[in-house]
């Protein structure tokens, strides 16, 4: 059997005081905890802790962080009776949580749908104008959906819907970097090169808009096709920024939204994203 070799001493610990020796010990373990505070995720943060009243209810779906807080302003979110005056509580379940009246019920796994748009329909609930709206046009029989995003009114193409608002913030987030692919058809002279002067970022009207990757597909006569790409999703962006270069856009279509494509799917309909799908775009965007 190996001999145990005996632990080296320092002649510099053997030779300092006890006292300085604890202190350093001391100091050392202050450090170790401050640094441990600082990585470890507090209690209202963790997933399986209490959470702020308005993440509870983006989980149960009902709508994004912003749009419960909205609901709180106007009161018609009430915890046992007594209507909420700001979102901050924490709470540990969604139990005596009722919005409009009604009980909140529990949250089920996040679920995503495409849906190819139509133009002449809005990304809302309802309009005080009247006009058509993406629920109008939906199968009554789909759960309480959000959309991710939003196409005006005269854009077609692929919109995401899913009953999570966490998850939903998450994919619009700038910060999030998920790329928009748009095929636009517009009337007017442009070149590729001014095209690629867009992966610098522009700046139109005091908004700055960041990098757009565009190019030019096909021409005829002085119509064109030209696809963009691009994270940001501002208002109206893409026909802003073409707007910009004297074209006059006659048709815009969302091919794409991270992971998903519109890929072949019929005008007004929906289908869900499989889970197996659904969970690897979640893993690739941590």
């Amino acid at each position: 059997m190996p001999t145990r070799r005996p632990p080296r001493s320092s002649s510099r610990s053997a030779t300092r005081p006890a006292s300085d020796r604890d202190a350093q010990k001391g100091r050392r373990a202050a450090r170790g905890a401050a640094a441990a505070l600082k990585t470890r995720p507090t209690e209202a943060e963790r997933e399986d802790g209490p959470q702020r009243i308005a993440k509870l209810l983006a989980r149960a779906g009902i709508g994004s962080r912003r749009d419960v807080e909205r609901m709180i302003e106007e009161g018609r979110i009430a915890l046992n009776g007594e209507v909420v005056a700001q979102p901050a509580p924490l709470l540990a379940s969604l139990d005596g949580l009722t919005v409009d009246g009604n009980p909140v019920a529990k949250p089920v796994s996040t679920r995503l749908y495409r849906f190819h748009k139509p133009a002449g329909c809005i990304t809302a609930a309802r309009d005080p104008k009247g006009r058509k709206t993406i629920y109008d046009l939906l199968p009554k029989d789909l759960p309480r959906l959000m959309p991710v995003g939003r196409l005006d009114y005269n854009t077609e193409g692929l919109l995401l819907l899913t009953n999570d608002g966490a998850f939903k913030r998450q994919l619009e987030l700038p910060a999030s970097g998920v790329e928009r692919t748009y095929r636009a058809r517009a009337f007017g002279d442009i070149s590729q090169e001014q095209l690629e002067e867009l992966v610098m970022g522009i700046e139109i009207d005091g908004i700055r808009y960041g990098k757009i990757d565009a190019n030019l597909e096909r021409r005829t006569g002085r119509n064109q096709w030209i696809e963009m790409t691009l994270t940001e999703g501002k208002n109206r962006e893409v026909r802003k920024v073409l707007e910009h270069f004297g074209l006059q856009v006659s048709r815009l279509i969302r091919t794409r939204y991270g992971a998903f494509e519109l890929d072949g799917l019929p005008m007004g309909a929906v289908d869900v994203v499989p889970r197996d799908e659904l969970f690897k775009f979640r893993r690739h965007m941590g």
